[in-house]
């Protein structure tokens, strides 16, 4: 299981014949995330002529709505969405709004704008692919510990936590694809002194099929 989506919000602003074109990109996990977060957008915008909108949820890309907000028919919320997915992004929404110049664009140059927009915040945002990872924990003595935690470095598995005990607590995220692997190579290395501990399975942010965590 694996997709395609942005790692945090992100926004840019345009100008087209003196209107305004203000672009907002966030991740989304449900249509009512996605509704929370276009009314957001509305309230900080209380002026604005036009706030339009597309949203796609789900691995499969099977949720998809727009609205085009005031907009003439077809100018606004499906640019937005055939953005999105063109980009193959999915858990996504971007709301565009628009503060107007006085200056008419016509359906083309609407069409034009928003899909500028949505293009423009979509490649500010950080694109990150959401892979599955277990979350483990390992118990291992101190004996075993260093031959333990040098596997892990030296395989860039991403340690969450160290807990010193009467033995050494170890907490950590393997890819689910890894972990049949990942303990076969524990059990070897310390010949069956280990107990291992898989907690929750995660859908996590990944960039070069490496988790990422900013900051």
């Amino acid at each position: 299981m694996s997709y395609k989506t942005v790692y945090n919000e992100k926004t840019i602003e345009i100008e087209i014949k003196k209107s305004r074109f203000i672009g907002y990109v966030s991740p989304v996990s449900s249509e009512e995330e996605a509704m929370d977060f276009v009314e957001k957008i509305k309230k900080l915008n209380p002026a604005a002529r036009h706030n339009c909108y597309a949203y796609i949820i789900g691995e499969k890309m099977i949720t998809q709505r727009y609205s085009d907000d005031g907009e003439p028919s077809g100018t606004a919320g499906i640019p937005i969405l055939e953005i999105l997915k063109k980009k193959n992004l999915t858990d996504i929404c971007v709301v565009v709004t628009r503060y107007f110049g006085g200056i008419l664009l016509g359906a083309g140059g609407l069409v034009r704008a928003y899909s500028s927009a949505c293009n423009e915040v979509t490649n500010k945002a950080v694109i990150v692919e959401k892979q599955e990872f277990s979350e483990m924990e390992i118990e291992v003595d101190y004996n075993n510990y260093g031959r333990v935690l040098n596997y892990i470095e030296e395989n860039e598995y991403y340690i969450l936590d160290k807990v010193f005990e009467t033995e050494v607590l170890i907490k950590l995220y393997i890819k689910s694809e890894l972990v049949k692997n990942f303990e076969k190579s524990i059990l070897d290395l310390t010949s069956g002194n280990v107990k291992i501990i898989i907690d929750n399975v995660l859908l996590l942010p990944t960039k070069n099929n490496k988790l990422y965590i900013e900051g």
